[in-house]
């Protein structure tokens, strides 16, 4: 499922080929539009230029010069652009649930097999914020103080903390187990039982992984010593104990940690 880092090269991918191309024409699969027709979508979008793109959490927030374009990608969404030039063109794709054709060239397509997720329009920034309006702020960009306040308010499992969207916008079920594994904290751990060092440790391996992770192109593969690197993967050890992974589901999700690591 993509996370915070995987929407922040979304949101990069998107400023890289979108931004400051005008809409010339768009064609939207009216079960993936959460708030509008494709035809109301047309209309507000068509003739505008898109502007730098924002995101937070796990929201991309693609702004013109007059509205806004929301995606979210639940499980299966990405972003593919497909020019002009044959030997590069990507074909269409039965799963194409956006498609938008830029007068200058090009097309930006939002793919999503499995339809989780979604596209919202908003007219201006009030109506993005209200849309927005439950989520904690971004976990790429929380300050100390602020995590600390935040964390102080919250009861129960540790891994069903950072994994709430209203406590911090942008930590998934992976990120959620590299942080903890990486912080030696047990998935379960009460919060309000955290001593003040392992709050501090908390929130340095919540940033640190997720800046790491941005700068990855692919964070699984490419950052051999992280627990994601072997999470899942049968009778895999921990990567820095070499002790066996447990599983167990924490937070209603399949979580997987090092009993010696983080007992």
């Amino acid at each position: 499922m993509p996370e915070l880092p995987d929407v922040e090269r979304f949101r990069r991918f998107f400023r890289a080929n979108a931004a400051g191309r005008t809409v010339g024409a768009l064609r939207a699969d009216p079960t993936i539009l959460r708030n509008c027709t494709p035809r109301t979508l047309s209309a507000a979008l068509r003739g505008r230029r898109f502007d730098e793109p924002a995101r937070h959490g796990k929201w991309l927030i693609a702004w013109t010069d007059g509205p806004a374009l929301l995606m979210h990608f639940g499980m299966t969404g990405y972003l593919l652009w497909a020019d002009d030039e044959g030997s590069t063109r990507t074909e269409p794709h039965r799963h194409d649930r956006l498609v938008i054709r830029f007068d200058e060239g090009g097309e930006l397509r939002y793919r999503n097999m499995r339809k989780l997720g979604g596209l919202w329009l908003a007219h201006d920034p009030d109506e993005v914020s209200g849309l927005l309006g439950t989520l904690g702020p971004d976990a790429l960009s929380v300050g100390r103080a602020e995590f600390l306040r935040l964390l102080a308010r919250r009861r129960g499992g540790l891994k069903a903390a950072l994994m709430d969207q209203t406590l911090l916008a942008g930590v998934g079920n992976l990120m959620a187990d590299e942080i903890l594994w990486q912080a030696r904290l047990h998935p379960t751990h009460r919060v309000e039982s955290l001593t003040a060092e392992e709050r501090l440790q908390l929130h340095s391996a919540l940033r640190r992984i997720l800046r790491q992770a941005v700068a990855t192109e692919d964070y699984a593969e490419d950052r051999p010593g992280w627990l994601l690197h072997v999470r899942g993967r049968p009778g895999a050890s921990c990567p820095r104990c070499r002790g066996p992974l447990s599983r167990m589901v924490a937070a209603g999700r399949t979580t997987y940690f090092c009993q010696r690591c983080q007992p």
